[in-house]
């Protein structure tokens, strides 16, 4: 009998038959029925009523007939009352609701001003960490590099990161090798490729040769995006023009003081220079790679292990919150939260064009891509793979790698797609999947065939 099955029905059965958890005749009729539950989630209330019922009836009658003729002879609802008057149903489902003991409560959690972050800043005045038990104060940080050394010296217990940079900790690349975890995704899409208005008559890349680009930190979908692009295009983006590092805050003073000819960057960035006049969006990320991930919730591998509590605590708080976000009819709400000066500091409609998807392009044009930004919390394995290939490419980390074996360590599918169920998510089956990067098929299991198939990179 499953767990989540209704223990005061005569028909199920508490033994093991045919099946793991004993109601079906096959493993065959088992997975179908799992399949079925996965698309019709309960709420929590309902689940943790079902737990708790079903393990007072086991303990009750540890013979499954003796359960089924009490069952049929009195029925659900008598049962129900009956039981309930030896046993405190409620009261045991409330305290099993609650979960394990938080190891800790009170948290700081690191996070840099863009959209990205929506899901961790909407958390806190949107009463997602509350919900969970948790006391979190979100905190505003300058830069990835400072935020990846205040969460690396405990100043933060987890931070809002980019998706290649548990990689790169793990790896110790640009820093010391410490075990590091990736359990979210924060948010897919949601970038930009943005041009200063002086360049809006050259849209063709072969004209960008001598151009200063910057993206927000070395290891970014940024950077790996916005090199990956001009490479297709036949430049190099280590001789034909410069990128170099400059915090999302500070890219459109920038763009404005003439010191860079565009950006790859975060929003609200792209369409803060398209709101100031001083630059336009030449191509979202999406038109690049459809779905590709960019920003992280991460946090050590210390962390997860000894406060495991607490960690999947505020990571399902993340994943609802995520989950909220993904839909549309929320995103006007989420732009008035997180618009204030603790959070974005931003204009409540630059916020909103982004989040709904119908903005200006800075071009005079009103262009309408409702998944412009879009959020799904799931740490598919195969886009740490893609990660690694493009560190590799550009000469970031040398050698021979374990693709799948660090993609499984450091992004943990399996720790979200069971707190993806909890909150009522259908997670994915696998944890890797094939996907295209401007029509360039990725295979997750031949990253090095596909690294050899590029004619501009730096690796040997």
């Amino acid at each position: 009998m499953s767990t989540f099955d209704n223990p005061f029905d005569p028909n199920r059965r508490l033994s093991s038959f045919g099946c793991a958890c004993g109601r079906h005749t096959s493993e065959a009729e088992h997975e179908a029925a799992l399949q079925l539950q996965a698309e019709t989630p309960q709420s929590d209330e309902r689940r943790y009523e079902g737990v708790v019922a079903s393990a007072v009836m086991r303990a009750m009658f540890p013979q499954d007939a003796a359960r089924r003729t009490f069952l049929k002879s009195v029925g659900a609802a008598t049962a129900v009352a009956a039981v309930s008057q030896f046993f405190p149903l409620k009261t045991a489902t409330e305290v099993f609701a609650q979960g394990a003991p938080l190891e800790k409560k009170d948290l700081k959690v690191g996070f840099i001003p863009i959209t990205c972050a929506t899901p961790i800043i909407m958390a806190k005045p949107m009463g997602f960490y509350e919900k969970q038990g948790l006391n979190v104060e979100v905190i505003k940080t300058a830069g990835w590099a400072v935020i990846r050394d205040k969460t690396i010296n405990k100043e933060y217990d987890a931070a809002h990161m980019l998706s290649p940079m548990p990689i790169a900790i793990s790896m110790g690349a640009g820093s010391n090798p410490i075990p590091y975890t990736m359990p979210a995704v924060e948010n897919i899409n949601g970038q930009a490729i943005t041009l200063a208005i002086k360049h809006k008559d050259k849209r063709n890349p072969k004209d960008w040769k001598g151009f200063k680009f910057a993206v927000p930190f070395d290891y970014s979908m940024h950077n790996y995006l916005l090199r990956y692009y001009l490479a297709e295009h036949g430049i190099d983006p280590d001789t034909d023009v410069q990128i170099r590092a400059v915090p999302p805050p500070e890219m459109v003073a920038n763009l404005r003081a003439d010191n860079i000819d565009g950006f790859l960057g975060p929003d609200p960035m792209n369409q803060r220079a398209v709101y100031d006049g001083v630059g336009f969006i030449h191509i979202l990320t999406k038109d690049i790679w459809e779905g590709h991930p960019c920003c992280a919730f991460a946090a050590s591998k210390e962390f997860v292990t000894t406060m495991p509590n607490t960690y999947a605590a505020l990571l399902k708080s993340i994943i609802d919150a995520t989950a909220f976000a993904h839909k549309a009819e929320n995103r006007k709400q989420i732009a008035e939260a997180i618009a204030p000066a603790n959070y974005l500091n931003q204009p409540p409609i630059v916020l909103e064009q982004i989040l709904t998807g119908t903005f200006a392009d800075g071009l005079g044009n009103i262009v309408t891509q409702p998944n412009r930004v879009d959020f799904d919390p799931f740490p598919w394995q195969s886009f740490a793979v893609w990660i690694m290939t493009q560190m590799k490419r550009w000469g970031q980390i040398k050698g021979d790698i374990d693709y799948a074996g660090i993609a499984s360590q450091v992004y943990l599918a399996t720790d979200t797609a069971k707190l993806m169920k909890e909150v009522g998510l259908t997670p994915p089956t696998t944890t890797t999947k094939s996907f295209s990067v401007m029509g360039k098929p990725f295979d997750p299991a031949k990253p090095e065939d596909y690294l050899k198939s590029f004619k501009i990179s730096k690796a040997s």
